[in-house]
Parts: structure tokens; sequence; C-alpha cells
């Protein structure tokens, strides 16, 4: 497999791994109204450095944990961690 092949794996995981986050967020949000078992706070944190995007969006598009400042906040640093590793690693 070459190079390219290798970079469309990799976009496609990323992509991947984002979309289960941000069911992730939806599932925690469906629990929380019918006062069901939740995932824990850590658990969405560590899902948001997998799929940060997948995070943001679940959390506005669910309008879940845009409240909490562990999550307001913690989130768009996650994500500008993100990008600028990214921006690093692909100049």
């Amino acid at each position: 497999m070459h190079i390219e092949g290798l970079g469309d794996i990799f976009v496609w995981l990323y992509l991947l791994i984002n979309a289960a986050v941000f069911v992730l967020y939806g599932v925690d949000k469906w629990k929380a109204e019918r006062h069901k078992w939740r995932i824990s706070e850590q658990a969405l944190l560590g899902a948001a450095f997998l799929g940060v995007f997948g995070a943001f969006l679940g959390m506005h598009f669910f309008r879940h944990k845009i409240r909490k400042p562990k999550f307001s906040v913690g989130v768009p640093l996650i994500m500008l961690l993100e990008i600028g590793m990214g921006y690093l690693i692909l100049r």
C-alpha cells in the first residue's frame, strides 16, 4: 500500500471516530432526558480527545453539556490543540 492510500485510510478512520463520538453525545443526551444510566463526563471528555469535531458538533446539535465549563471551554481547547498539532504535522 502506498502512502496516499494510508492517508485515505487515516481520513476515513478519523471521520468514523468523529461520527461515533457525535453519536455518543447524542446517546448521553437521550439517557439524560429519560433519567437512565449515563455515560461519565470523563468518558465523554476522553472521547473528545479522539474525535473533537464530533464532540463539538454533538454538544451543539443535541444541546448537551454546553453550559458546563468543563465542556464549553475544554472541548474548544482540545480542538485548538488538535488543529495546532495537525498543522505542525502536515506542514
